[in-house]
């Protein structure tokens, strides 16, 4: 078996290894190990292979690791339009009565159509209720 092929059987073992760890540990030494297979496939020989698998694993652990380690430490994206809504306190403005289709809260200066989270609740007008959920242009609230 030529030796470019086992740097691409390893390289893929790698990868797989990667992705069921998902550590960022493996994915250079994969790297590595294609880019071996490829030196390899041109002719180079099985000293410059293991050459290029070691200094291409050793440069991308080095550098690229340490990268995507602090890109798992920034905090949850910020929560924009309708999904920043979700949890925020809002004061009836209308009686909320699902069966009669009435209702609308205030949130943030904005007035939003609202319907009970829970279709059997009659929110009365001047009480301070939770966002559950958006739906359209309706927000789905609860006491």
């Amino acid at each position: 078996m030529p030796g470019w092929v086992i740097w691409i059987i390893a390289a893929c073992v790698l990868a797989v290894g990667e992705m069921l760890t998902l550590s960022f540990f493996l994915a250079p030494f994969a790297i590595g190990a294609a880019l071996a297979g490829l030196a390899d496939a041109l002719g180079a020989g099985t000293p410059v292979s293991f050459a290029v698998f070691l200094v291409v694993s050793s440069l991308l652990l080095l550098i690229a690791r340490p990268i995507a380690r602090s890109h798992r430490r920034l905090p949850p994206a910020t929560r924009t339009g309708t999904a920043a809504l979700i949890g925020r306190r809002a004061i009836v403005l209308e009686r909320i009565a699902n069966d009669e289709g009435v209702g609308c809260v205030r949130v943030d200066g904005e007035v939003w159509t609202a319907r009970a989270y829970d279709e059997d609740d009659v929110i009365e007008e001047g009480a301070r209720v939770h966002i559950i959920e958006i739906r359209g242009a309706t927000a789905l609230v609860a006491e």
